[in-house]
């Protein structure tokens, strides 16, 4: 019995003579000479077990098995070529899918620009965007959930993780409109809100962040007195807007529109927050690889 399988070479070099009827024209398309064009063609038609053209007397011309396969000799040319495309495409990173983290206030910063840059230069790739703080991305990194993130003060060291730097952004106090510091002038160094409570993201939300602002506020000589805890800043400002604390927090914060509160700059030798990408150390993914540059560009 003939094996169904076909060659594609022996397919190709069909659909070629099937289109030209005209073995030297077919054998110059093919960049091949006439000799080897019709050992493919014979070759063929053994597969097949029956004639695909007529050769004599008269021109070439497909017989009823020829103009059955034509057809279905066109859908598999196609369908190769589709399928290397699509295989190229995937190892480029040219299409797929990519799951982006991201902490909320980044957001009011670098994320809308660098997902419109990425968009434009990979349409083909989904982006599957996740709203999470540093603590969950980092988990969800770990255990491969997530396969990027952008997150605040990452760990120094982490076998499993790399990060790069992407910006780094000065602090702000956060006060109600009524406390008495809010009509102070512009600076406000951060040893005067020691008499104040605080209303601080808890640490398990973002430990790096957490810990940053806990620093700055003993550099000043005083341990912050955290009587609200909030993971969102949207939250942490609508708690501070009611008279409840005071509050540490990255600059970007400041386009959050409460009429409440008042944000005061702190002096710029203050240590700022660092805004960071993060990936596993071992993933190799195109779609990686090009988020990574366009966050370089």
């Amino acid at each position: 019995m003939a094996s169904p399988l076909l060659p594609l070479p022996q397919l190709h070099a069909f659909v070629v003579l099937a289109e030209e009827l005209h073995f030297g024209h077919a054998a110059a398309r093919l960049g091949i000479a006439q000799p080897p064009l019709s050992q493919q063609i014979r070759r063929l038609e053994d597969k097949v077990g029956h004639p695909l053209f007529t050769r004599a007397p008269g021109p070439v011309a497909l017989t009823p098995a020829g103009r059955e396969l034509l057809p279905a000799a066109r859908r598999a040319l196609t369908g190769l070529a589709d399928g290397l495309a699509a295989a190229r495409a995937a190892a480029e990173g040219r299409t797929g899918r990519l799951r982006i983290g991201f902490a909320a206030s980044l957001a009011l910063t670098v994320l809308p620009g660098l997902l419109r840059t990425h968009r434009d230069r990979h349409p083909g790739v989904h982006l599957d965007i996740r709203e999470m703080t540093t603590g969950p991305q980092l988990a969800a990194l770990r255990d491969g959930t997530l396969d990027v993130g952008l997150l605040r003060e990452p760990p120094e060291h982490d076998d499993d993780l790399s990060f790069r730097t992407i910006m780094e952004e000065p602090f702000v106090a956060v006060l109600s409109a009524s406390h008495p510091l809010a009509a102070r002038h512009r600076t406000l160094p951060p040893a005067a809100l020691a008499d104040s409570p605080f209303v601080l993201l808890p640490r398990e939300a973002g430990p790096g962040l957490h810990d940053r602002i806990t620093t700055l506020c003993a550099d000043a000589g005083f341990t912050p007195r955290v009587t609200q805890q909030a993971v969102e800043w949207q939250t942490v400002c609508a708690l501070v807007e009611t008279g409840l604390g005071v509050s540490l927090a990255p600059a970007a914060i400041r386009r959050i529109r409460l009429t409440g509160i008042t944000f005061r700059p702190l002096p710029a030798t203050t240590p700022r927050t660092t805004v960071s990408i993060g990936w596993r150390s071992t993933d190799e993914s195109p779609l990686v690889r090009n988020l990574l540059a366009t966050v370089t560009a």
